[in-house]
C-alpha cells in the first residue's frame, strides 16, 4: 500500500515536470510564428535562404607601399560676363521734312536751250548787231512770243543807252532785272479770309493737270492746319470724280460729288453747305475743260463762279492751270477762260518738262495775271509757290 502511493507521487511529480518543460519549450518559438490553431494542421515555418558568405580580403604585401591618392585639382572659376546696361529703347524717327525743290534743279531743258545763246553774247567784246539777233532768237525760241520780246528787246536798248551799259555781262544782268520785273507783277499770294467757307476754283482745258493740281494744293493746305472739301464739280468726266476722291482720302477731306452729267453748280453748293456745317474753311472746287452736251463751257462756268458767290460761300480764288509744255497754243484758251470767269491767278504745271520756260514770262506779260504755283514734278511736295527770282537765275545759270 505503501509502495503503490509512493508511485503515484513519483508519476505526479514527474508529470508536474514534464509539463513545465513542454510550457518552456512552447515559449522559446518565434514571435512571428501564429501559434497552431486547434482546427487545422499547424503551418511549417518556410526555410531560410543561405547567406552569402563574405570572403576576407587578400593580406596586403609587405613590401607594397600605398601612396595616398592625390588630391583633385580646384575646378576653375567660371568667367562672369560684365554687366551689361540695358540698351535704351529707340526713339520714335519722325518722318522725314519734304525738301522743297529748287527751280535750277528742275529746269534743266529751259537752261540748256539759253545756255548756248547767252554762252554766245557773253564771248562777245562789246554789244552789236548780232548780240540783240541772238537775244532775239533765244527769247523767241524759248516761247516768250514775238510780240513780248520785240517789246522786252526796245525796253532794253532803252536801258543801254540811258544808263551807259557797254559790255556784253552788263547786257545780260539788264535783260534778266527786266525779266524779273515782268513776273513780279500782281499778287502772287493765295487768297484766304479765316472763319469763312473760302471757294478756289480750278479752271482750265482738259489734260493740264486740274484734278491732280487740286489734289496737291489740298495737302498744302490741309498740312496747313486748314480743314478742307473737295467738290467733284467735272461731273462730266468720271476718272476726274474717281481721281478727285483717291486724293481726298490721302488729305483727310470730305468729298462732294453728283452724278456723272449732273449739274456742275449743284456739287459746288453742297460742297460749300457741307463746309458751313462742318466748320471747314476751303472749298476746292474742280471744274470740266470740255462738255459733251450742246451746253455751251463758258456760260456753264458763269453758272458756277454765281453759285460760288452766294452766302455763305467766299470766293476768294479763281486758278488757272495751264500746261507749261504747250507753249503759246495754250495762252489762246487761256485767254477764253480769263474773260468768261474772271481768273485771279495762275498755276503753270510741267515746267520741268519743257524747255520753253518762256512761256511763264508771256503768261505774266500778254495776261496781267500772277503766276501763283508752279509744277516741277510729280510728286505733291514739287508744287511750290512762285518765285520770279529764283526762276530767272534758274534759266540762266
Amino acid at each position: 500500500m505503501e509502495l503503490v502511493l509512493i508511485l503515484l507521487v513519483a508519476l505526479v511529480l514527474v508529470g508536474s515536470v514534464a509539463g513545465v518543460a513542454v510550457s518552456r519549450r512552447r515559449d522559446r518559438r518565434p514571435q512571428l510564428e501564429p501559434p497552431p490553431t486547434r482546427r487545422g494542421p499547424a503551418l511549417k515555418r518556410p526555410p531560410e535562404a543561405p547567406r552569402p558568405t563574405v570572403e576576407a580580403p587578400p593580406e596586403r604585401p609587405a613590401d607594397v607601399v600605398v601612396e595616398p591618392a592625390p588630391e583633385p585639382a580646384p575646378l576653375p572659376e567660371p568667367e562672369l560676363e560684365p554687366l551689361r546696361e540695358p540698351e535704351p529703347e529707340p526713339e520714335a524717327v519722325a518722318p522725314p521734312v519734304p525738301v522743297t525743290p529748287r527751280f535750277r534743279d528742275r529746269l534743266g531743258k529751259a537752261r540748256s536751250l539759253l545756255s548756248g545763246y547767252v554762252g554766245s553774247v557773253l564771248s562777245r567784246s562789246s554789244i552789236d548787231d548780232e548780240t540783240w539777233d541772238e537775244l532775239e532768237e533765244a527769247l523767241i525760241r524759248a516761247d516768250v512770243g514775238v510780240g513780248l520780246t520785240s517789246s522786252l528787246l526796245d525796253e532794253l536798248r532803252t536801258r543801254v543807252k540811258g544808263e551807259g551799259i557797254r559790255t556784253p555781262d552788263d547786257l545780260v544782268t539788264a535783260l534778266k532785272s527786266e525779266l524779273k520785273a515782268k513776273l513780279s507783277e500782281g499778287d502772287r499770294s493765295l487768297s484766304f479770309e479765316p472763319g469763312v467757307p473760302n471757294v478756289w476754283l480750278f479752271v482750265g482745258v482738259n489734260g493740264v493737270g486740274k484734278t491732280t493740281t487740286v489734289g496737291k494744293v489740298g495737302l498744302r493746305e490741309a498740312a496747313a492746319g486748314r480743314t478742307v472739301v473737295m467738290a467733284a464739280a467735272d461731273t462730266f468726266r468720271a476718272a476726274a470724280a474717281e481721281q478727285l476722291e483717291l486724293w481726298a482720302k490721302r488729305v483727310g477731306a470730305d468729298l462732294v460729288r453728283g452724278a456723272e452729267g449732273g449739274d456742275p453748280g449743284a456739287v459746288v453748293f453742297d460742297a460749300v453747305e457741307r463746309a458751313a456745317s462742318r466748320g471747314g474753311d476751303l472749298v476746292l472746287a474742280d471744274t470740266a475743260g470740255r462738255l459733251h452736251t450742246k451746253v455751251n463751257l463758258m456760260e456753264e462756268l458763269k453758272k458756277v463762279r454765281r453759285i460760288a458767290e452766294r452766302p455763305p460761300a467766299h470766293l476768294k480764288e479763281v486758278l488757272l492751270v495751264i500746261d507749261a509744255t504747250t507753249g503759246q497754243n495754250g495762252l489762246v484758251q487761256a485767254r477764253q477762260f480769263t474773260e468768261a470767269v474772271d481768273v485771279t491767278g495762275v498755276v503753270l504745271t510741267k515746267l520741268d518738262g519743257t524747255a520753253k520756260g518762256g512761256i511763264a514770262v508771256a503768261i505774266a506779260s500778254d495776261m496781267g495775271l500772277p503766276i501763283k504755283l508752279v509744277g516741277l514734278g510729280e510728286t505733291a511736295d514739287d508744287l511750290v509757290d512762285f518765285d520770279p527770282e529764283e526762276f530767272v537765275d534758274a534759266l540762266f545759270s
